[in-house]
């Protein structure tokens, strides 16, 4: 009788799968992005290429003459669901961001646990309650998504911020940054 009763397995089961967040997957991983106020359901811009300018746009979302169509009036979007290891990292950014208080210190942790070797990445103070976070990689049209709509980084209460993105293989600058020389870079202009 008491092997037809017995439950190991299946709490061996609901462990792995569920409860554990660095081995749950699927819907245990539903079930903490619920927790702690994350959900895998990102609204990323259409790949539409809309005829425009430069601007500080990242990434792009415009294109040249014969290259793009005039823009219709209203940005659309389509659904993206994160997968598991993507989940599971804004998972824990976001439990990590619920706890800590919100000064650079652990608002730059938090960047170096979402974007792990992927480049420099902090906080900056703009005074006048206003902060920005700056990364100085590219970043995909998903990373940029998690960042705007996740809520994932916290920020102090009645501080306005903003995202920039310094890609500097693509800026003119000097070589000992890494950037680029006459006739190959851009000058960094700043989003208004």
């Amino acid at each position: 009788m008491a092997a037809y009763v017995d439950q190991r397995v299946n709490m061996t089961n609901f462990f792995n799968l569920v409860w554990n967040v660095d081995t749950a997957t699927g819907f245990g991983l539903d079930i903490w992005g619920r927790i702690v106020g994350v959900t895998r359901l990102l609204q990323l811009p259409s790949d539409d290429p809309i005829f425009g300018y430069t601007n500080a746009d990242d990434p792009p979302d415009w294109q040249t003459f014969n290259n793009g169509i005039f823009f219709p009036g209203t940005q659309s979007t389509q659904a993206f669901l994160l997968l598991d290891d993507a989940f599971r990292t804004l998972i824990l950014t976001k439990a990590l961001s619920n706890i800590v208080a919100t000064n650079a210190a652990s608002l730059n942790q938090l960047l170096r646990n979402l974007f792990p070797g992927r480049g420099k990445a902090y906080v900056q103070d703009l005074g006048g309650m206003a902060m920005v976070f700056v990364f100085e990689f590219a970043l995909t049209t998903t990373e940029y998504a998690i960042l705007t709509q996740s809520g994932a980084l916290p920020h102090p209460a009645g501080v306005s911020y903003s995202v920039v993105v310094i890609p500097t293989a693509a800026l003119f600058g000097f070589s000992e940054a890494g950037a680029l020389p006459f006739d190959f870079g851009v000058f960094y202009l700043p989003a208004a």
